[in-house]
């Protein structure tokens, strides 16, 4: 069964881009408007048609300067935004949200609205009913799910049911250090034939190697993913993907986000970065070829997340 947003992927621009995608939470922030464009043209020639922000992303600047780029090839491409990070997945917040991504953007229709997180405090049905009211009024057309558990994916696909709709897009963080989404997000999507499209492949820059060598990024400014990547074998796996990297002439960001895309159960890399310099080794990635050699080799530098069971000493 193949997802319907797959099929989109492989159509667009008569390429698939490999389904990577380019995540611009970095526009108006860390990167200003020049290197913002800068990098859009480089996803754009590098064939990449699927471009992600959210509503709360750099204080609306990221959705406003990718507003301005797509004008010219809008047809060509799939934007995808998210509401409900802030304020709830109320239908009232959601629609007032989307009003405003939908201005910013200089869209009437998004190609995907994601909800940005799971809201414990908001009936499901609410949700998914705005969701299907937000389709059926033509300014949506897929629904996704960010920074979901798969059992919350699950309860969701349920609920939408009843309202004829689907979950087409799921979006959790995947990376070589933080396989979590191995024991049920991934096969739960597989198995449902949602996509996925992976956030963070590069760790917060901790799968680059840079901060071996002293350099600076989110983990020593930001509290969040300092604790995020600070067990202490993390910096080890990332010493050892250097270490491969360097004896296959291979640049290690290539690798790790070549790695989520190898993944088996079909995890698509949402890359992103500050510069096109530093976002030059992922796009790499996009014709990188990974052998099942090399796939292994590159797992086997941190822990595989135990099944989810209670009997795993009768797993094979």
């Amino acid at each position: 069964m193949v997802c319907p947003m797959t099929r989109i992927l492989t159509t667009l621009d008569g390429t698939d881009a490999r389904g990577f995608a380019f995540g611009t939470m970095q526009f108006g922030g860390r990167a200003d408007t020049a290197a913002s464009r800068q990098m859009y043209d480089a996803c754009r020639a590098a064939g990449i048609a699927h471009f992600d922000t959210a509503y709360v992303y750099t204080g609306g600047q990221s959705e406003t300067l990718l507003g301005g780029m797509i004008k010219a090839e809008r047809e060509r491409l799939l934007i995808a935004t998210k509401v409900g990070y802030d304020g709830g997945a109320g239908a009232a917040n959601m629609r007032a949200q989307l009003d405003v991504s939908r201005s910013r953007l200089g869209l009437d229709m998004i190609d995907a609205l994601y909800l940005h997180r799971f809201d414990p405090e908001t009936d499901l049905n609410e949700t998914m009913e705005c969701f299907a009211q937000l389709r059926d009024e033509g300014k949506i057309r897929y629904v996704g799910l960010s920074n979901f558990a798969a059992w919350q994916v699950m309860k969701a696909v349920a609920i939408a049911a009843r309202f004829d709709l689907t979950v087409d897009l799921v979006q959790p963080m995947y990376n070589l250090v933080k396989r979590q989404a191995e024991v049920e997000i991934l096969p739960i999507c597989a198995d449902q034939a949602i996509n996925v499209a992976a956030y963070s492949p590069l760790g917060g820059g901790l799968l680059t190697g840079k901060y071996a060598g002293g350099g600076a990024g989110r983990l020593t400014e930001d509290d969040r993913y300092a604790a995020r990547y600070g067990l202490d074998w993390m910096p080890r796996a990332a010493e050892g993907l250097v270490r491969i990297g360097a004896e296959l002439g291979v640049d290690p960001a290539t690798l790790a986000v070549a790695w989520v895309a190898a993944s088996p159960l079909g995890a698509q890399p949402i890359v992103s970065a500050r510069s096109t310099e530093q976002l030059r080794p992922s796009l790499a990635a996009m014709g990188f070829e990974m052998s099942p050699e090399l796939y292994a080799r590159l797992s086997a530098l941190s822990p595989t997340p135990p099944p989810a069971t209670d009997r795993i000493e009768e797993q094979a």
